[in-house]
C-alpha cells in the first residue's frame, strides 16, 4: 500500500476509522411472487439468500471463515470466485515504532496544553512523538481462486444462500436441463476451505481453476490434481513485506478426469468434485515470521484429503453449532421474510419485518465465530475479509471504538471462546507497549494509543489530532475484568492480571496534576477524533480517559483482592482513582466531554466518547446516578441519531441502557438501510467496517438482558415492534445463562441457570405480581427475597435451572402510570412543567371549566374521573408505548388527552380478555390555544400558567377521542409510543383519563 493511499484515506475519512465517507448507493426491488426457498425455511429463516450471483461486487459476495481462513464466495454461474484471506498476512514485518525523542518533549507539550496552546502542542507532538513509521501496516488479501465454467446463458432457478445454522454457502441453478449445486465452508477442525460441486446428470461438470493475486506471487502445479500460489506480503511505510504464504487447491473427482499443469487445474466431465484449499503463513508471532508456511499448507491439505467430504462437513457443522446453537432468538415472522435479503434491507423501513432483527443479531454472532477463534488473530476492522492491499484505514485494529466493539457480543451472546484472541493480543501489547512507555514517556507499565496491527505497534500514529490518545491499552485491559465477571475463572484472571496491572502502572507514573482544577489527568490526550476548538483535539483529562481509568483502577483493585496479591499497589490505584476528575453536567444539561464546558466543533460527530460511562461501562445508570443519566439523555439528543454504521450500532447500545426500547429499535431501523448495510449485510461506515455488525448484535442483546449493575434486568428495553418472542442462551455477569419468553410486551417466563452457587438478583416488570420460582430439576420452590417492587433475590445452586413466573401480574392503571406534572396552583406555579418548557395547566382554570380533582367529566356519553391529585403532583400519563390496566365491556373506549409541541398521533392497541388485539389510531391537537380543528374539545381552560407565576391568557384545551370497541371484555390498552417524557420541542401526548362505556 502506498503512503499516498493511506494519507488520502485519512484526509477523506477524518483519519480515524470513524471518519465519514460518502455512502455507496444501491437498490433492490421487491418481487410480488417471491418466496423463501426450502433451504432458507429449513434454517428457520436464519439465512442470507439471493436470486442472482454477486457479479463483480465484493459487497454482494458471501463471507465464510474459520477464524484463520476467510473467503468471499461470489456464486456466479459462469465463474466462481473465492476471494481469499489468511489472518496473519499483513504488510511489512516485525519492527519497533517507538520514538525515543518523545520523552524529552513531554514537559513542553504539557505546558502548552495547560496554557491552552493546543495546536502548538499538536505541532510539537507531530514533530517529536510520532511513531517510526508514522503509520501502521495493512491487513492484506492472499488473492483469489477462480473456477471458470463457461457460458451462463440460459441459466434459471438460481438461488444463492448463506445458511447461518451450518455456516455454509450454497449456490444452485439449472443450465441446459442440468441442476448444478456448489457448497462451500471453512472448517475450523480441519483448517481448510472445502467445496463440493455436484450435478444431477453424470459427466456434466467441467471447469478450469486458477489462482491470481495482487501480491508478489508465483503459481505452480505441485502434482496432477493440485495448484499452488506462493507469495509474500507487501511493502508499506518503508517496512519490507516479510510474511510468506502458500495457498494450495486440490480437486478430487467422481467420474471424469482432473489434471494440473502450469498453475491451472482442469476438471473434465465429472459428476461431482471436492475441492480442498489450504493456506500456510510464515507468521509465528509479532516478532517472528520464520514459520514453515509451506509445510503448514501441505500438511493441512494432506490431512483433509484423508477424510471424505461428508466427514469434513460433519466435523465442521458440529464444531460450529457447538457455538452458534447456544443462543436462539425468535421475534416472529412476516411475509417480508419471503423477499431476498437485499430487498429486505432496501424495504426494511417501510414494512414490518421483525425477523430481520433476528437475522441481524445472529449474523453478527456468525461473523464473530467465523473471524475470531482461540489461537487466531482478533477480528480486525473488517473481521478477516479484505480483497485489497490497501484497504480503508488499513483494515487494522482501531482501539478508540472499533476493536472493543467487535467483542461486545462475545460474552453476552455466549461466545466466550471467541474472545480469547483479544486477550492474547493484550499480552503481546503489554510487552510491545512497555517499550513505548519507557522510550516515549519514561514510564513503567505499558501503553497503546489509538491503533495497533499484527506487529503490535503501540506508538502514536496518523497525526496528533487523531493518534494522541493514551488510553487505548487501558480500554483493552478493562475487557479482562469484564470477561472475568461473566465466567468467574480464577485461572483466567490470574493469567491476565499482570496485563491489567501494567496498564494501570503506566498511568500511575504519567498522570499529572491539572493546575487549575487540581485533578490527576492524562496530558496530552484527546476525546477521540473530535476537536474542542478549531483544529485542536489535544487536551488534558478528557472525560472518556477518566471513565476508562476509573474502570481500570477499580478492576485492578478488585482483581488484586480476589487473587490476594499487591496490597500496596491496590491502595495506590484506589487513591489515584479518587483523584480523577468526576463526570460533570454542562451548561446544556449534557455530560461534559472535557474538563471544561467546551462546545464540540462538530455537533453531530460520530463518536460520543464521553458516554463510555453509559455503555459499555456502568458508571452512568438509571437508578444509581439519575442526574448523570438524564444528562446522558441530553447528550444523545444533542449529538443526534444519525451517524456512520458503527456509530448507529453504539447508539443502539446507548438507548438500550437508557431502557428506551423504541429509541433503540429506531436505531436498528436507521442502520438497516442501503446507506448503512451492504447487500450482504456487511455494515457500512461506509465503506465496510465490521464493528457495526458486532455492535448491533450486542445492542439487541442489551435490549433483552442487562447485567451491568449486579442484577439481571429482564427485557429492559423491549420495543413495541417485538410484542412477543423468545430468547434463550444469553449470558449475564455473575455467570448466568438466561432464557426469556414474553407476550404482549411482558415476560411470561424467565429461566436462569447459574454457573455458581449463591444468589442472583432479577429485575423485571413481571416481578411486581406474585412470583413463583421453581428449581426445574426437582420442582421444589427456591428461596426468594423481595428487594424492591420489581426486584427479587433468589438463592441458587450451580448448574440448576430456575423457572420464574408470576401470577396475577397487575398491569398498572392509568393513575399508576402518571409521570408528568400537569396542574399547578395560580399562587405557586413553579412546581409545574407540563410541556418540558415550564408551562403548566392551572388548577383554578380547570375547575372553572368543570374539571376538579376527583370530579367527574361527562363527554360524548362517557363518564370520566378527573385525576384526584393536588397541585404539582403528576396527573397525566405520557404515551410511550406502555400497557395500561383498563377493564370493562362497552362499545366505546374514550380518552381525555392533549398534545404539546404540535398535533400528535400514533397507533395504540386494545387487548381483550380472550387474547385478541385491536389496533387504533389515537390523535390529538396541540394544547395551546384553540380549540383546534382535528379534535373534539372536552375541556377548555381559560388560561395557562408560565414559570415564575406568570399567567398567560391563552386557552389550554383537553380533547376527547373515542374508539369503537368489539363487544367483549377489555383487559388492557397499549398506548401509542410518542415520546418517553415531555421536553422542550419534543411532541408529546398527555392522557388524563380513560373510560369505557356505551
Amino acid at each position: 500500500m502506498s503512503d499516498l493511499t493511506r494519507r488520502q484515506a485519512l484526509k477523506v475519512g477524518a483519519a480515524g476509522a470513524g471518519g465519514a465517507l460518502l455512502p455507496l448507493p444501491w437498490t433492490a426491488a421487491a418481487r410480488a411472487d417471491s418466496a423463501a426457498p426450502p433451504q432458507v425455511l429449513a434454517a428457520g429463516d436464519l439465512a442470507l439468500w439471493y436470486d442472482e450471483g454477486a457479479g463483480t461486487d465484493w459487497l454482494r459476495a458471501l463471507p465464510i471463515g474459520n477464524g484463520r481462513l476467510g473467503a468471499m464466495v461470489f456464486g456466479n454461474v459462469d465463474t466462481e470466485r473465492l476471494q481469499l484471506n489468511e489472518d496473519t498476512v499483513w504488510a511489512g514485518g516485525p519492527h519497533d515504532p517507538s520514538n525515543p525523542r518523545g520523552a524529552g518533549s513531554l514537559a513542553e507539550i504539557r505546558r502548552l496544553v495547560n496554557a491552552n496552546q493546543w495546536t502548538q502542542a499538536q505541532d510539537l507532538i507531530n514533530q517529536t512523538m510520532m511513531g517510526n513509521p508514522g503509520g501502521q501496516l495493512a491487513y492484506q488479501t492472499v488473492g483469489n481462486l477462480r473456477l471458470a465454467f463457461g457460458s451462463a446463458s440460459g441459466a434459471s432457478q438460481y438461488d444463492r444462500t448463506l445458511d447461518l445454522t451450518t455456516a455454509t454457502v450454497t449456490t444452485t441453478y439449472v443450465l441446459n436441463g442440468v441442476r448444478y449445486q456448489r457448497e462451500v465452508f471453512a472448517s475450523a477442525p480441519d483448517q481448510v476451505i472445502a467445496m463440493r460441486l455436484t450435478a444431477d446428470r453424470s459427466g456434466s461438470i467441467s471447469f478450469t481453476a486458477t489462482f491470481d493475486s495482487p501480491q508478489r506471487t508465483t503459481v505452480s502445479s505441485p502434482d496432477g490434481s493440485t495448484i499452488g500460489l506462493d507469495g509474500v506480503s507487501g511493502n508499506m511505510e518503508g517496512i519490507t513485506g516479510a510474511v510468506r504464504f502458500l495457498a494450495l487447491a486440490n480437486a478430487t473427482v467422481t467420474g471424469g478426469s482432473v489434471s494440473s499443469s502450469g498453475g491451472t487445474l482442469r476438471v473434465t466431465n465429472a459428476t461431482s468434485v471436492v475441492l480442498l484449499l489450504s493456506i500456510g503463513s510464515s507468521y509465528v508471532n509479532y516478532r517472528n515470521v520464520g514459520g514453515d508456511y509451506g509445510g503448514i499448507a501441505r500438511q493441512r491439505l494432506s490431512a483433509a484429503r484423508g477424510s471424505s467430504y461428508d466427514q469434513l462437513r460433519s466435523r465442521h457443522v458440529a464444531d460450529y453449532q457447538a457455538l452458534f446453537n447456544r443462543v436462539s432468538l425468535d421475534l416472529g415472522r412476516t411475509s417480508a421474510a419471503d423477499q431476498t435479503t437485499d430487498v429486505r434491507i432496501a424495504q426494511h423501513n417501510s414494512v414490518n419485518d421483525p425477523q430481520f432483527s433476528t437475522l441481524l443479531f445472529q449474523y453478527g454472532r456468525y461473523l464473530l465465530i467465523s473471524s475470531s477463534r482461540p489461537g487466531t488473530q482478533p477480528a480486525n476492522l473488517q473481521g478477516i475479509w479484505n480483497d485489497s492491499l490497501a484497504p480503508s484505514w488499513d483494515s487494522k485494529y482501531t482501539i478508540n471504538a472499533n476493536l472493543p466493539m467487535n467483542y461486545w457480543p462475545a460474552n453476552t451472546t455466549n461466545l466466550a471462546e471467541c474472545h480469547n484472541p483479544v486477550f492474547a493480543m493484550i499480552n503481546d501489547l503489554s510487552v510491545a507497549g512497555a517499550r513505548t512507555a519507557q522510550v516515549q514517556y519514561g514510564a513503567g507499565g505499558w501503553v497503546t494509543h489509538h491503533n495497533t496491527d499484527a506487529w503490535r505497534a503501540t506508538a502514536v500514529v496518523d497525526g496528533a489530532f487523531w493518534g494522541m490518545w493514551q488510553t487505548g491499552g487501558a480500554w483493552l485491559a478493562t475487557m479482562i475484568w469484564d470477561h472475568y465477571l461473566f465466567n468467574g475463572d480464577m485461572e483466567f484472571l490470574r493469567a491476565n492480571y499482570p496485563a491489567m496491572k501494567g496498564a494501570a502502572q503506566f498511568f500511575l507514573n504519567t498522570l499529572v496534576t491539572e493546575p487549575t482544577l487540581g485533578y490527576l489527568v492524562t496530558n496530552p490526550s484527546n476525546s477521540p477524533e473530535l476537536s474542542h476548538h478549531a483544529n485542536a483535539s489535544v487536551c488534558a483529562g478528557p472525560t472518556m480517559d477518566n471513565q476508562i481509568l476509573r474502570d481500570l483502577f477499580d478492576g485492578c483493585a478488585r482483581a488484586s483482592e480476589i487473587l490476594n496479591v499487591d496490597s500496596t499497589f491496590r491502595a495506590q490505584v484506589r487513591a489515584t482513582r479518587d483523584r480523577l476528575p468526576p463526570m460533570k453536567i454542562g451548561s446544556r444539561g449534557n455530560i461534559m466531554e472535557w474538563l471544561y464546558d467546551w462546545v464540540e466543533t462538530e455537533p453531530n460527530h460520530r463518536h460520543i466518547s464521553h458516554l463510555y460511562g453509559l455503555a459499555p461501562s456502568n458508571q452512568i445508570t438509571k437508578r444509581g446516578t439519575p442526574q448523570l443519566f438524564e444528562a446522558a439523555r441530553r447528550t444523545l439528543a444533542l449529538r443526534g441519531d444519525d451517524g456512520t454504521g458503527w456509530s448507529l450500532a453504539w447508539k443502539i447500545n446507548f438507548w438500550a441502557r437508557m431502557e428506551e426500547g423504541k429509541r433503540a429499535h429506531d436505531l436498528i431501523r436507521y442502520l438497516a438501510t442501503t446507506a448503512r448495510l451492504a447487500p450482504n449485510m456487511f455494515d457500512l461506515h461506509p465503506p465496510f467496517q465490521i464493528d457495526g455488525n458486532f455492535g448491533a448484535t450486542a445492542g439487541i442483546a442489551e435490549m433483552l438482558l442487562q447485567s451491568h449493575v449486579g442484577e439481571l434486568h429482564i427485557l429492559p428495553a423491549l420495543p413495541p415492534a417485538w410484542p412477543s418472542g423468545r430468547v434463550s442462551g444469553l449470558r449475564g455477569r455473575g455467570g448466568h445463562t438466561v432464557g426469556i419468553t414474553w407476550s404482549n410486551g411482558q415476560a411470561t417466563e424467565i429461566l436462569v441457570q447459574p454457573d455458581r452457587a449463591g444468589t442472583v438478583r432479577l429485575r423485571a416488570r413481571i416481578l411486581t405480581g406474585t412470583v413463583t420460582v421453581v428449581d426445574t430439576s426437582d420442582g421444589t420452590a427456591a428461596r426468594v427475597t423481595r428487594i424492591e417492587s420489581d426486584l427479587i433475590e433468589i438463592t441458587v445452586q450451580a448448574g440448576r435451572t430456575y423457572r420464574v413466573t408470576s401470577s396475577g401480574v397487575a398491569t398498572p392503571t392509568l393513575e399508576q402510570s402518571f409521570s408528568n406534572v400537569g396542574v399547578t396552583s395560580d399562587s405557586f406555579t413553579n412546581v409545574g412543567n407540563f410541556d418540558g418548557g415550564g408551562a403548566s395547566l392551572s388548577a383554578q382554570a380547570l375547575a372553572q371549566a368543570g374539571a376538579s380533582p376527583g370530579g367527574t367529566v361527562s363527554r360524548n356519553g362517557l363518564t370520566f374521573r378527573w385525576p384526584n391529585v393536588g397541585s404539582g403532583v403528576a396527573d397525566n400519563a405520557i404515551a410511550s408505548g406502555q400497557s395500561i390496566g383498563v377493564t370493562g365491556t362497552g362499545s366505546t373506549l374514550g380518552f381525555l388527552l392533549t398534545g404539546t409541541y404540535g398535533a400528535v398521533s400514533g397507533t395504540g392497541t386494545v387487548v381483550y380478555v380472550d387474547g385478541t388485539r385491536q389496533t387504533f389510531t389515537l390523535s390529538t391537537p396541540d394544547w395551546y390555544g384553540g380549540p383546534h380543528s382535528g379534535g373534539t374539545a372536552a375541556i377548555v381552560s381559560a388560561y395557562q400558567n408560565r414559570p415564575n407565576n406568570q399567567r398567560q391568557n391563552t386557552a389550554a384545551c383537553i380533547y376527547y377521542v373515542g374508539v369503537a370497541l368489539q363487544s367483549k371484555a377489555v383487559a388492557s390498552v397499549v398506548l401509542p409510543n410518542i415520546s418517553a417524557r415531555p421536553a422542550a420541542n419534543v411532541p408529546t401526548m398527555h392522557i388524563f383519563a380513560i373510560a369505557i362505556g356505551g
